[in-house]
């Protein structure tokens, strides 16, 4: 009985599928950012898991990096930070009946306020015996969170009286921007308006502020007379840009997170064969097929067909239906010998596959995984789902392997 050997590539250990999320870059956008905004202090928005790059390791990067502030949405994420030994000021701002005020005011952790939570915070802190540090939120024209104008008076009414009782102690005021990636349009002007107004009625009520917000990444970016004592930099941190006509390169930013794989498959098909569910790419010649091990599971949309995918320096789209928990590439034909010529070694099958990255040496760019999805840079960031290991380079928190990352969360007694 006879045998062939058939050469199997070395195993390469942790790269099955990994996001790799640079610190350095991460560290380089907020120093380049905080130049922006100067002399305003500088706030890094690492709510959603830090856009899915990994809140704790983003957020000793940041303050590393000089930041006076961290933000989160919730609560919870901010015990987390808190439970991980960060000290700097937080805000939380999104809140339910069932949000734990009286563990974020224990905590030092400030607290965004909008109107209905203010006697839950209230009650909070009379339990405590500790004033609650609050941020008044105005809608200056978003149409979300915030007091309207109309009711703002009543509201730094109320707010000041308990400040009076000792209760609670008013040290911000803060709005949110709609359209601040745009900025030809009025409707900033309108709001940053509005937002002075609000301001004045505080002031004239009594309130010693010590940080009035209204700037994102946008706003820091553009508008210089948004920024007041305190930007709130989310998607710049990353290395994102906010604006549809400008890359993150021209504003001087590098996208910190790389989404890749390999070629869990690779085969020779002739022409007339369909691809992936409905069946609606079918071969028009003999070509050679390669399938990522990536999904709508891992956080790719699975309407996003025709997303680009790097291999050894060419970049394939992908076709057919996104699946679950992978998605189909075609090489083309000749791709065993083009592959071969390149002088890599091994098969095609295991080589990395880049979906997305910093862009070096043309390689693609999450926001043109943003396009075949019809959404944008921040959504595709944020949703690459917790079954892709993050792997860190770059900083004082690198690694190897993402599950660290995961079990730093979940040892802190908060889930982000």
């Amino acid at each position: 009985m006879s045998s062939s050997v058939v050469p199997v590539p070395a195993p390469n250990h942790g790269l099955e599928r990994q996001a790799i999320i640079d610190l350095s870059a991460i560290a380089n956008n907020i120093r380049h950012l905080r130049q922006a905004c100067a002399p305003a202090q500088f706030m890094a928005v690492v709510k959603a898991d830090a856009y899915g790059h990994g809140a704790l390791q983003v957020a000793r990067t940041a303050v590393a990096a000089g930041v006076q502030w961290l933000g989160t949405a919730h609560v919870s994420e901010a015990l987390a930070l808190r439970a991980a030994g960060l000290t700097v000021p937080i805000l939380a701002w999104l809140h339910t009946p069932d949000t734990d005020f009286a563990a974020a005011i224990a905590q030092n952790i400030d607290l965004g306020c909008s109107g209905w939570e203010l006697e839950h915070i209230v009650s909070a802190a009379r339990t405590l015996g500790r004033p609650a540090r609050i941020h008044l939120k105005i809608d200056t024209g978003l149409g979300r969170n915030g007091s309207t104008l109309a009711n703002w008076p009543g509201f730094v009414g109320a707010a000041m009286a308990y400040q009076a009782e000792g209760v609670l102690r008013v040290v911000g005021v803060f709005s949110h921007l709609a359209v601040a990636d745009e900025p030809a349009r009025p409707e900033t002007d309108q709001q940053l308006q509005c937002f002075c107004t609000a301001i004045a009625i505080l002031e004239a009520a009594g309130a010693q502020l010590e940080v009035r917000h209204i700037a994102n990444t946008a706003a820091t970016l553009s508008r210089p007379d948004t920024h007041f004592d305190l930007v709130r930099v989310g998607l710049g941190v990353y290395g994102l840009s906010p604006f549809p006509d400008r890359t993150s390169a021209q504003l001087g930013l590098e996208p910190a997170m790389t989404l890749a794989t390999q070629i869990a498959s690779c085969k020779d098909v002739p022409a007339g064969q369909g691809i992936s569910y409905g069946l609606n790419y079918v071969t028009a010649e003999p070509t050679t097929l390669g399938l990522i091990p990536l999904g709508y599971a891992d956080g790719i949309p699975r309407i996003a067909t025709g997303g680009p995918v790097r291999v050894n320096g060419v970049t394939y789209p992908v076709v057919g239906r996104i699946a679950m928990d992978q998605m189909v590439i075609d090489l083309g034909p000749g791709a065993r010998d083009r592959f071969a010529e390149a002088s890599v070694p091994g098969s095609l099958l295991g080589a990395t596959a880049e979906l997305f990255g910093n862009g070096n040496g043309g390689g693609p760019l999450v926001e043109q995984w943003a396009a075949a999805a019809g959404t944008i840079n921040y959504e595709l960031i944020t949703r690459i789902s917790p079954r892709v290991p993050r792997r860190y380079v770059g900083g004082a928190d690198e690694t190897a392997a993402g599950e660290i990352a995961t079990a730093s969360i979940a040892e802190s007694g908060a889930g982000l």
